[in-house]
């Protein structure tokens, strides 16, 4: 009986911890969003996560860490969302529309989040050059994989680099989610996945004749 009490208060414990530290990075979204990484401080993070400043060092070292823990949760909810949504989907076309729905609706719901994402985790050349080789390459490569997958089917032209048109396609997403979030006119940004899908497919879904041989 004792160490099933003992068992079942560590489960609760562990489910708090995860609440605080859930709470934490929710509330350093929104501090860095609005104030500027660069002009946070911690101190501010606790006050709208309405906690004391000594307990956000509890979960987090220190301001870089709040940033990196933002970026990898997120990363690793949206390649997880995205490995989920492709799965057992053989047109290659329609693995690149569900992640264009995934990565602008997830940017859609939460402008706050993709503030940090386009503007605050790019002024930093330190950030930049750690994240490009963990996180965003295992979610290139699910771009990547759809279109050489439709080149080696023969739906897209097979004389462009998968790499390349990788670049352009999350490029195109990327831009779009940067525009709604400058925007002063308010619109669902996920309308636009489509849009940016169908254009891309008709550049290289057509192969010419000599791209059939």
């Amino acid at each position: 009986m004792a160490v099933a009490v003992r068992r079942l208060t560590a489960v609760k414990q562990a489910g708090a911890s995860a609440d605080k530290r859930d709470l934490i990075l929710r509330a350093a979204t929104r501090v860095f969003a609005q104030n500027g990484f660069f002009q946070s401080q911690v101190a501010d993070v606790a006050r709208v996560a309405g906690v004391a400043a000594g307990t956000v060092y509890l979960y987090f070292k220190g301001k870089d860490d709040l940033l990196v823990s933002i970026f990898e949760r997120s990363m690793s909810e949206v390649i997880a969302e995205g490995r989920a949504a492709v799965e057992g989907i053989a047109d290659p076309a329609e693995r690149l529309r569900r992640i264009a729905h995934l990565h602008l609706g997830r940017l859609g719901r939460d402008k706050h989040l993709a503030v940090v994402f386009q503007v605050e985790l790019r002024q930093s050349v330190k950030f930049m050059e750690r994240f490009s080789v963990t996180f965003l390459q295992d979610y290139l490569k699910l771009i990547r994989d759809a279109i050489a997958d439709g080149q080696h089917s023969g739906a897209f032209r097979k004389g462009i680099s998968p790499t390349t048109a990788t670049k352009i396609f999350f490029g195109a997403l990327d831009e779009m989610a940067t525009n709604w979030m400058l925007s002063r006119r308010k619109y669902d940004l996920t309308a636009e996945a489509d849009a940016v899908v169908d254009l891309f497919i008709n550049g290289i879904g057509r192969p010419t004749r000599d791209d059939r041989h």
